[in-house]
């Protein structure tokens, strides 16, 4: 058997993480959960990273790192209209095919904002970092209009918040989208319903 570097390791932790975090949240994730879905030993797993918040930080940072990869790869060299069709659909698609990347989402949300009530600012520098870099990923192929920025990320949101509570396809509630977003966001909502079913049930292990 092939050994697996260090960062290999890392790499397959920081893939775990984004799976378990985004199941049960920080709160409700244990480190030792994380390990075993990596196959390494919690003692090995502190080797990678020196505590829990380091591996949620890496969870999302990778998550807002893979959204902003669809946006970019999907309006390189498109511009206005066409850049803006063509990074919704990528997006819908990433939902749908990885109900792990909208569940990641808000657990981080909900978190950063926990962090930012409990005096602790790490968290949310990170996520607004990456969040700032999404939105120049956006901004840039509409030619820098901050009106159709701010509606497509907004979109974006609701997008995020219908799937996340399980509408289904053809629902009246996605009458507002084109048809072609209102049935692949339709679809990716019934899949993250599905795949979120436990989500917060595994307690509070703060491994």
């Amino acid at each position: 058997m092939v050994r697996m570097s260090a960062e290999e390791r890392r790499e397959s932790v920081i893939r775990a993480a984004v799976r378990e975090f985004a199941q049960g949240g920080y709160y409700g994730t244990s480190t030792e959960a994380i390990a075993r879905r990596v196959g390494v030993s919690q003692p090995y797993l502190f080797r990678l990273f020196p505590n829990k918040q380091a591996i949620f930080l890496a969870a999302s940072g990778r998550c807002l790192e893979n959204t902003r990869r669809v946006f970019a790869e999907a309006a390189d060299g498109l511009h206005g209209e066409e850049a803006l069709q063509a990074m919704g659909e990528a997006y819908i698609r990433l939902i749908a095919e990885d109900p792990a990347m909208l569940q990641m989402q808000l657990q981080m949300y909900v978190t950063v904002a926990a962090s930012e009530e409990a005096g602790d600012h790490e968290l949310g520098e990170l996520v607004r970092a990456g969040w700032l870099e999404l939105w120049d990923a956006v901004r840039i192929p509409l030619g820098g209009d901050v009106r159709l920025t701010t509606e497509f990320m907004a979109q974006g949101m609701l997008i995020n918040t219908l799937s996340a509570m399980g509408f289904p396809a053809g629902h009246r509630i996605w009458d507002g989208f084109s048809d072609a977003v209102g049935k692949a966001a339709g679809s990716a909502g019934s899949a993250g319903s599905a795949g979120a079913g436990s989500a917060g049930s595994a307690g509070d292990g703060q491994g």
